[in-house]
């Protein structure tokens, strides 16, 4: 599992800088100027928004599985453990969040579980607005029918698979040495509706970003949210530090067509630099607030 991680960064790294290698001169070429430094910073503030946000979503999430735990507990953790998601083997992050759990008494079980449902509903709302913003212009043309198709089963297939029908049995064979196995009591809507917010924030950061390059119409915006969506979905699933390289990849993918290059690689430049510093200044921010999580107590 290590070496195929390692082969698809490998991969995807090499096709980024192959197209930079490309249009570096016409990357090189955009004016940065006092409007695209605006944009830049209410895309930077968009996003640090976003990072609190999913943290706010973490703590709906335990409430929802009956592990309650108090905002100022749930903010540092999130926040400063989202930075180990940069690590090879895209899997700290979790790790930092399930020792925090357990050290305030959470069984091994519900503080994994917690933790992993987290991007499992994650991904579902990407697809879903991957899926509804392409309604119009996108993944409906005549090409991408059955791009659609397979979009369309796998949102579903995902919102079936976190239905308590579905979902309990799994966690009753997880924790079937139990006493008490885990389950949840019914659908779990708002933490879905939770992320939904986290990647419309995400993908309005990403918009916002490309709006300092270049003037965008109202029917525009589907189309960049989707590949957003669509991309940061892939960045998810596919093995590789922080989705890096698979984001950048499948943005370019995506919009090479709609957009010149040079727009597409600038913005996808600038974003990932904005979107790092969001997540070390909501770390940061969090620090200052309550110092290490680690020490504090449910």
């Amino acid at each position: 599992m290590t070496i195929l991680r390692w082969l698809i960064v490998g991969i995807t790294l090499v096709f980024v800088l192959n197209a930079f290698r490309n249009h570096w001169q016409a990357v090189i070429a955009l004016d940065l100027t006092p409007s695209h430094l605006i944009y830049s910073a209410i895309a930077l503030l968009v996003t640090f928004i976003a990072h609190v946000w999913s943290a706010i979503v973490w703590a709906g999430i335990l409430r929802f599985l009956q592990q309650p735990a108090p905002l100022l507990w749930v903010l540092p953790v999130y926040l400063q453990t989202n930075l180990a998601k940069y690590i090879p083997g895209n899997i700290w992050h979790f790790y930092g969040r399930i020792r925090a759990m357990q050290q305030t008494g959470t069984s091994l079980e519900a503080a994994t579980f917690s933790t992993l449902l987290e991007p499992l509903l994650m991904a579902t709302a990407a697809m879903l607005i991957a899926i509804a913003a392409s309604q119009q212009i996108w993944l409906l043309s005549q090409d991408n029918q059955l791009q659609t198709v397979l979009s369309i089963l796998l949102a579903s297939s995902l919102l079936c698979l976190i239905h308590p029908r579905l979902f309990n049995p799994i966690l009753q064979f997880l924790s079937r040495f139990k006493k008490a196995p885990l389950r949840i009591q019914h659908y779990p809507w708002f933490p879905l509706i939770g992320e939904l917010g986290f990647i419309s924030l995400r993908g309005s950061g990403f918009i916002l970003t490309i709006a300092g390059f270049t003037p965008l119409s109202a029917k525009e915006l589907p189309l960049l949210l989707g590949a957003f969506s669509m991309a940061w979905f892939l960045g998810l699933v596919i093995p590789s530090p922080g989705g890096i390289g698979v984001f950048e990849t499948s943005v370019i993918t995506l919009l090479n067509e709609t957009f010149p290059p040079a727009i597409i690689l600038g913005s996808i430049a600038v974003f990932r630099l904005l979107s790092l510093t969001a997540e070390f200044l909501a770390a940061a921010f969090s620090f200052s607030m309550t110092g290490n999580p680690f020490k504090l107590k449910k």
